[in-house]
């Protein structure tokens, strides 16, 4: 079943959800970076996380950048989205390794360790949107639960979860947000509070079956979820030996000298999905042209 990405609302609109099943999105990004089971964990929450952010912008030629600088040995995190919940990302240091956690979950946190997380929407205005809080607990969930609620003013649940099988492939992947509308009346807002306060974990709830739908009607149980749209998101990377070629050429008469002074061929690698793309020594130098 391919990844999926739905839009809901509840309690008379003063409720909005947000729920995603990932699993072909953090598959594609751990095989592209080579991912230790921590990183893709860590680079699975904040590709779901931004899949689902990306789905609250309007427009199409929106672009949402979620940007984790931090001092832990992953070094950081970078994610953009699009309106349709596409998403790409890397990880500086994709091969950290470190031991689960005593209730043995991946320790995220311990791999981020202090650090920022900025929101960055691209809204087609002269300056993007930039919103910044330091991180919680590096979990990811509860660093964004944090930043809606001190950057957005908009209180939020946020739910993230990725689960690798024992031969390193992943199992399942997906997350929930939950965010309450201005004047959201107090018995919505504690019925939320218990419901999510009995429900199992995000891979819990996945492993067992449910889908992002079932999981709106979990989390949001006696206040009538009603789905609005349902979204297909994938890993989605624009590069091309094109865009690289303008990059080459934008280096400078120096650089570029330079390189074809070596007279070999150079090879460039997309950081968000590792395709590469070769230059010759002859197309180099038709850039001078």
């Amino acid at each position: 079943m391919s990844d999926t990405l739905i839009r809901a609302y509840a309690a008379d609109g003063f409720v909005r959800a947000f729920a995603a099943s990932t699993k072909d999105i953090v598959a594609f990004a751990k095989k592209a970076h080579g991912t230790s089971p921590v990183c893709t964990a860590a680079l699975g929450r904040l590709l779901t996380a931004g899949s689902m952010m990306g789905s609250m912008m309007k427009s199409r030629a929106d672009i949402m950048t979620l940007l984790i600088r931090c001092e832990g040995p992953i070094g950081g995190l970078c994610v953009t989205a699009d309106a349709e919940g596409n998403v790409k990302g890397y990880v500086n240091e994709p091969l950290v390794m470190l031991p689960a956690k005593p209730n043995h979950h991946f320790d995220v946190g311990g791999a981020l360790g202090k650090g920022i997380l900025s929101v960055i929407r691209d809204l087609g205005l002269k300056d993007p949107y930039v919103g910044e809080v330091e991180l919680q607990t590096g979990e990811i969930a509860e660093d964004l639960t944090y930043y809606f609620a001190s950057s957005e003013q908009t209180p939020s649940v946020v739910g993230l979860g990725v689960l690798m099988n024992k031969d390193n492939t992943v199992a399942c992947a997906g997350g929930f947000i939950l965010q309450l509308m201005p004047d959201c009346p107090e018995d919505v807002i504690e019925r939320i509070e218990q419901n999510i306060k009995d429900i199992p974990s995000v891979t819990d709830m996945l492993s067992s079956g449910m889908t992002p739908e079932d999981i709106i009607n979990r989390t949001l149980d006696g206040l009538n979820p009603e789905v609005t749209d349902t979204l297909t998101p994938k890993y989605l990377c624009n590069c091309s030996k094109e865009r690289y070629a303008k990059g080459i050429m934008s280096l400078g008469k120096k650089d570029l000298d330079s390189l074809i002074a070596g007279g070999e061929d150079i090879e460039v690698v997309c950081r968000f999905c590792g395709k590469k793309y070769v230059f010759t020594a002859d197309e180099l130098k038709d850039m001078q042209r």
